[in-house]
């Protein structure tokens, strides 16, 4: 099965029926954001911390698998020179839709996250990568590309869910209202039973894979980052049953060494 391929289209479904992460922002937003006043979302509802953008103003920054018509527009009316790098053509459209309406300039490329060919090393100053990489089975390949196309003193922001939300099935608890343990981890929805397979291609949802935290940010480490910066997050109520016990997503700012030996400014 080529989960690329499946994803792509399952996501320009998505894209195309307006999800929640497929919906353009405003003129108004885009107004604002030139006039310095804006925010983004590594992952459902907090806003991530100015700080760990340093200064945006013409820094080179890739957002991968952030596309949608959300947060790469914000940041290029912020400033920055955004290359929108995503698998859906959809979600990319989305971007440029924006991008013509409010005379920005975003440039698209479709691919694979965990395959960034398409870049030099050293080409960004920043990557923004909210909660997405639960797409891809092997994520170290993601931290790797991220850090060879990162120059030295680079940021890559990062999103990702929280492994434990996996354990449940969350169909099963919306129809007897309890949530139980169901599946093993790391989970994958084409692993986790045939039946649980079938409705995922059935339905045309994309396939999704938890990560542990080791691979999460052991990965990020192996890779060659430092971690500098972290939250939790939650969702609503409505969003995730899960959301009334515990955080379902968490992110990072990770940066690349200067050199071999020197550190980065944080």
């Amino acid at each position: 099965m080529n989960i690329v391929e499946h994803n792509r289209t399952a996501w320009n479904k998505e894209s195309l029926a307006g999800g929640e992460w497929s919906m353009p922002v405003s003129a108004d937003d885009i107004l604002q954001a030139r006039e310095g006043c804006w925010g983004v979302v590594l992952t459902p509802r907090k806003t991530v911390p100015k700080e760990w953008f340093g200064a945006i103003n013409n820094q080179k920054v890739l957002g991968l698998a952030a596309a949608g018509g959300q947060q790469v527009p914000i940041l290029s009316a912020a400033g920055a020179v955004v290359t929108s790098f995503d698998n859906s053509d959809e979600q990319l459209a989305k971007d440029l839709l924006v991008a013509d309406r409010e005379g920005l300039s975003i440039a698209t490329v479709q691919g694979d996250m965990a395959d960034l060919s398409d870049f030099e090393n050293d080409q960004f100053d920043l990557i923004f990568h909210p909660v997405s990489n639960c797409f891809v089975p092997d994520i170290n390949k993601v931290w790797k590309e991220c850090f060879r196309v990162l120059k030295p003193g680079g940021r890559l922001l990062s999103g990702f869910m929280n492994p434990a939300s996996y354990l449940f099935d969350y169909a099963k608890a919306e129809v007897s209202g309890k949530l139980t343990v169901e599946f093993s981890l790391p989970y994958s929805s084409i692993d986790a039973g045939e039946k649980d397979k079938q409705e995922t291609i059935d339905k045309g949802e994309p396939i999704q894979f938890s990560h542990t935290l080791d691979s999460q940010i052991g990965g990020q480490l192996a890779a060659g980052f430092s971690i500098n910066g972290f939250y939790e997050d939650e969702w609503t109520d409505e969003g995730s049953l899960l959301n009334p016990y515990m955080s379902t997503s968490m992110a990072t700012l990770a940066v690349k060494p200067l050199s071999e030996s020197g550190t980065a400014n944080e």
